[in-house]
């Protein structure tokens, strides 16, 4: 059967709402306020495929500086999978994309796929469920009383590519905490910064980057104490980082999902060691 003509365009920021809505059909949680900040980050990255005015299909194609790109948000609605509409998307996307490394968190079940259209394997980020608790007093800091440029340049370390328009809107979005730990001896840097978002399901944590395993605790344990307690909170952490599997570990979290990791020209240059929270799967 031929498949139905469809038009691929820019998504209007009203639209990526609608896509949200999908994600969350699929099961993947999105944050209530993610559609502002993620259309920050690359305004032209949202493609929308459109069948006779309906939308039917989505990705991201991320661009970040000039290097990195990152594909997110792929989505065919059910009753238009199988007709070829995924596959002009997703080429569309890498299109947008193309001279880059490109990354993506895909399900373990897509693997072989992804491989196939010249991706590899980094690692394994494992979704983990905690729960709100009683709050303890310790050394994390509202976040915005850090030096702003100093949480970008801290960031920046942690990700393979600046992003400072997502961030600017990500740790500022409507009811999020973001916490951080000033450098040593109250110097003017950041030691480690984590922001906790409202979702439609409980909270996420993300990103929770730390110089130390003891400053991500810190702040992790500040984050848990500051929601109801027994309300979930997910954390999604990178295999890649043992003291952050230890953390989980440590505190008996239940992995619930996991994604791969993958890249079109290997690992990108950045901290891993400081990352025990990944910021989305969605952007990166």
């Amino acid at each position: 059967m031929t498949p139905e003509p469809m038009l691929i365009r820019p998504m209007h920021a009203q639209e990526l709402d609608t896509v949200l809505d999908w994600a969350a059909d699929e099961g993947w949680n999105p944050g209530l306020n993610d559609a502002a900040c993620f259309h920050a980050a690359d305004p032209g990255g949202f493609l929308l495929g459109v069948v006779n005015g309906e939308p039917v299909a989505s990705i991201f194609a991320i661009q970040y500086g000039t290097t990195f790109g990152f594909i997110g948000g792929y989505i065919v609605r059910p009753a238009w999978r199988g007709r070829g509409h995924g596959m002009a998307l997703w080429r569309a996307g890498m299109a947008r994309l193309a001279g880059r490394n490109v990354g993506l968190d895909g399900v373990l079940a897509q693997q072989g796929n992804y491989t196939k259209s010249g991706f590899q394997l980094a690692h394994r980020n494992i979704r983990y469920e905690a729960y709100g608790r009683p709050g303890v007093d310790n050394e994390a800091v509202p976040l915005a009383s850090l030096p702003i440029d100093a949480v970008h340049q801290y960031d920046r370390a942690c990700f393979p590519e600046q992003r400072s328009r997502f961030l600017q809107c990500w740790i500022t979005q409507p009811d999020c905490i973001a916490v951080g730990i000033p450098g040593a001896a109250g110097g003017p840097g950041v030691a480690a910064y984590a922001v906790l978002r409202p979702c439609r399901n409980g909270y996420k944590i993300g990103p929770l980057f730390a110089d130390t395993a003891v400053q991500a605790e810190t702040l992790f344990l500040n984050l848990l104490g500051q929601v109801t307690p027994g309300a979930p909170v997910y954390l999604d952490v990178p295999e890649a980082n043992p003291a952050a599997m230890s953390l989980a570990a440590r505190h008996q979290l239940r992995p619930c999902f996991e994604t791969a990791r993958m890249y079109t020209k290997g690992q990108p240059a950045m901290d891993m060691a400081r990352q025990y929270g990944i910021t989305t799967f969605e952007l990166g």
